[in-house]
């Protein structure tokens, strides 16, 4: 959320190549986004010069979907870091209807405010497994209708009750347990494998960090083999996205390179729940300092989106696909514009 903004599920796209090297002189750069993101000459000295560029990437499934982002900023690394945890800054954007981190252990309390809309909760009292407008898995539907009583003149706040200790658990189980308990969700007639969803994404090819070997391994084992130079912390969401309000609660590791070959920093944004659309989401970021050093201003924020979404199959899928896919790649070249600007005036 870039941090995030709605339409910033960032997935950096990275070279297999074994040590890359970024800078404006160094060929590899080139290389990089000619051969692997297939940018054009026009482009690549776009973002030599400053410009944010966008583009989207081949999908293997209709219900993928991966944008490309990158610019050049004249400023540290270390400012981007600072810029994307100013939590302040981002609950006044208006992508955001309600914004909070998850303190270390995480509490009840951190979840007020996320609730669902009323149009959402009305979709409920029907929901039931392979049927409902929400993304749950059936055993939360199940207890949902066990639990909750819609006709109580507090049936509404029930229901936000309910969702915030069961959201409780589920981020206490997953920091317990990692990506086993991410699914499935039951919503709809074919069950959503999370966990796999999550795999497969991270098997696409071009989207590897290959030569971050640990940090890799550590997205898809947590909390297992964590690296020393990795933190995480955790956020909830309330975000403007389609056409209703949308929840999401986020899994946030930070890498802090070790040396020169490194990028000074990896952020990744690991979508745990999603109450809409985004059935599973990876973002990450890059900060790639010229020359290598991160405490000298000028690096590359190299920047896409990477998520597998509901609704973007069969002839009316297609168009609502190419429709999302445009928007969000003009929303990421914004995105990177507008933190461009921010970064370089100290904003």
């Amino acid at each position: 959320m870039r941090r995030m903004l709605p339409q910033a599920l960032l997935l950096v796209v990275i070279s297999g190549a074994a040590t890359p090297c970024f800078s404006q002189t160094n060929p590899n750069l080139q290389t990089y986004f000619k051969d692997y993101i297939g940018l054009s000459e026009d482009q690549i000295a776009a973002v030599r010069g400053g410009q944010a560029v966008a583009k989207t990437l081949h999908s293997r499934k209709p219900e993928e979907m991966f944008v490309f982002g990158a610019v050049y900023v004249n400023a540290t690394p270390d400012s981007y870091l600072k810029f994307s945890r100013d939590f302040e800054r981002l609950r006044k954007l208006p992508a955001y209807l309600a914004l909070s981190e998850i303190s270390s252990p995480p509490q009840l309390s951190d979840l007020e405010g996320f609730t669902f809309e009323r149009g959402d909760i009305k979709d409920l009292k029907s929901c039931k497994p392979g049927d409902c407008q929400i993304q749950m898995p059936a055993g939360s539907i199940d207890e949902l209708h066990h639990s909750v009583d819609f006709g109580a003149p507090d049936g509404e706040e029930q229901v936000d009750r309910l969702l915030q200790r069961t959201v409780l658990e589920h981020v206490v189980a997953y920091q317990q347990h990692g990506n086993q308990v991410l699914g499935p969700y039951n919503d709809k007639r074919e069950p959503t494998q999370v966990p796999e969803q999550f795999k497969y994404m991270l098997s696409y090819s071009r989207a590897l960090p290959k030569y971050l070997p640990d940090f890799y391994t550590y997205l898809l084992t947590y909390p297992d083999g964590k690296p020393a130079n990795v933190e995480s912390t955790f956020y909830w969401a309330k975000v403007k996205f389609g056409l209703k309000p949308t929840l999401r609660v986020v899994h946030v590791l930070t890498m802090r390179g070790r040396n020169v070959i490194e990028p000074a920093y990896v952020i990744a944004e690991k979508q745990l729940y999603s109450s809409h659309y985004f059935e599973t989401a990876l973002d990450l970021t890059f900060c790639i300092a010229e020359e290598g050093n991160p405490r000298q201003p000028g690096f590359y924020l190299v920047m896409a989106m990477g998520s597998e979404q509901a609704g973007l199959t069969g002839f009316k899928g297609s168009i609502v696909r190419k429709v999302a896919v445009d928007r969000s790649a003009a929303s990421l070249q914004k995105s990177l514009t507008a933190i461009k600007t921010a970064l370089e005036n100290n904003h």
